[in-house]
């Protein structure tokens, strides 16, 4: 490197799992070997450092990666940042939102926005500050010029998992095991295949298990995996599941962490899709992995409304997927968002009677509000709204035990996204 350059990072609970990427690929290039890298999980801590880090080097950077739902909170700390810290600190945004409304956030007062995958971009941003050249040609870069003018360049193409880890080994920043990019679906709430493609990429075995060795090297043996869909992985399309890839996925890794590692595929921090819990991928649970439960993503009981989402499975699907994992003594969690646009009280009716069959057969639901996202088909509806007998029911269910999540939570915030979309107005 040529300059003193520091890269500081809003390293939050929330979004640490991109840094992890994001910071394990700026490992695998020698030029940026003396780098100075600074992780700051609390706004007031990130704040009282900032000033100091400025003062320590030529150049600062500070990336902040974030959700929709966390737009107001980014609004008011970077407006803080603005009027408390040097000019020369350069704040790049990435992440769902910024993907998916780069002119918004620019106007927040970031200077730069980085669309979609961000491991080769930020690379290219960090050399190019080292070497004070010119940032405006780089691909997948938003930014409002001299002029106030508005540009946004093409996207960078796709890149190869395998080139990059899914964690910092320097840094000591370890995780869950990215093994999935990109879903086949679209499904039109979701921002995954506009940000990340609609054709998956998978990491390699052979990778997948390098990274699992670094991590029994630490005595971290319990090995989660982030993927769209946990049944999807080796896939070629996406959505035909291919058993045996994903067996040699699991005995591969068992093998390494053996005696006391644990494996948990299906369960948190990714889901699986209905139509793809089928005998033999329960199987494959039970055979290898530690999870007690699947997370399945239902989403509605209504059929119309999942044909509109284009969801691509049946409420069947539902059931049968629910049938499954109870027989073979895993607990079932279902996914559920209420809310969803074109939902007629038929449709909610249709709803509460799926969700009372599954919770009679043994199943929890996990409840969410729709919430309009940036960048996806169902991004100019109106926020999520329960019925007066949905919130009873999901109020019943929740007090025994059978139902939990954030939708009274969701249900706010998707309000005040909305009017955000609608008018551009972020001040409350």
């Amino acid at each position: 490197m040529k300059s003193n350059l520091a890269l500081v990072l809003y390293y939050t609970k929330a979004n640490k799992y991109s840094f992890n990427a994001l910071v394990g690929a700026i490992e695998t290039k020698k030029y940026f070997e003396n780098l100075s890298i600074y992780f700051y999980g609390k706004e007031e801590e990130l704040f009282n450092e900032l000033g100091r880090i400025c003062q320590k080097h030529d150049k600062t950077m500070l990336g902040i990666s974030f959700f929709t739902t966390q737009l107001w909170d980014t609004y008011n700390y970077v407006r803080k940042i603005r009027d408390n810290h040097c000019d020369r600190l350069l704040l790049v945004a990435g992440g769902p939102h910024p993907t998916g409304d780069p002119k918004g956030t620019l106007k927040i007062g970031f200077d730069i926005v980085v669309k979609g995958e961000g491991e080769e971009t930020l690379l290219e941003i960090l050399e190019k500050i080292d070497r004070d050249e010119d940032l405006s040609n780089i691909k997948g870069l938003a930014f409002i010029d001299e002029k106030g003018e508005y540009h946004e360049n093409p996207r960078r193409s796709w890149i190869d998992l395998d080139k990059y880890p899914p964690f910092s080994v320097k840094h000591e920043k370890f995780g869950n095991i990215e093994i999935t990019r990109g879903c086949p679906y679209a499904c039109y709430f979701c921002q995954t295949p506009q940000i990340l493609g609609g054709r998956p990429r998978h990491r390699s075995i052979e990778k997948i298990s390098e990274y699992v060795y670094i991590l029994k090297e630490r005595n971290l043996t319990d090995i989660r995996f982030i993927t769209s869909n946990a049944f999807s992985y080796g896939s070629i399309d996406g959505k035909k599941v291919d058993i045996s890839c994903l067996e040699e996925l699991l005995k591969s890794v068992k093998k390494i962490i053996l005696p006391k590692g644990r494996i948990f595929l299906g369960s948190f921090p990714s889901e699986v899709r209905p139509d793809h819990v089928i005998p033999e991928t329960v199987e494959l649970i039970k055979k290898y992995a530690h999870n007690d439960n699947l997370i399945i993503g239902a989403q509605s009981g209504s059929q119309k409304i999942l044909d509109i989402c284009h969801r691509n499975h049946t409420v069947n699907d539902v059931y049968n997927s629910v049938q499954l994992t109870l027989k073979a003594g895993l607990k079932a969690n279902v996914d559920f968002i209420f809310g969803l646009p074109n939902e007629t009280d038929k449709d909610i009716k249709d709803t509460i009677i799926v969700m009372s069959d599954l919770v009679k057969m043994g199943a929890r639901v996990h409840t969410h509000t729709f919430i309009p996202l940036p960048h996806t088909p169902f991004s100019k509806y109106p926020p999520g709204h329960l019925s007066k007998d949905l919130r009873k029911l999901i109020d019943d269910l929740t007090a025994k035990g059978i139902a939990y999540g954030d939708w009274k939570a969701q249900e706010n915030i998707a309000k005040k996204i909305a009017k955000y979309f609608r008018t551009g107005e972020l001040k409350v």
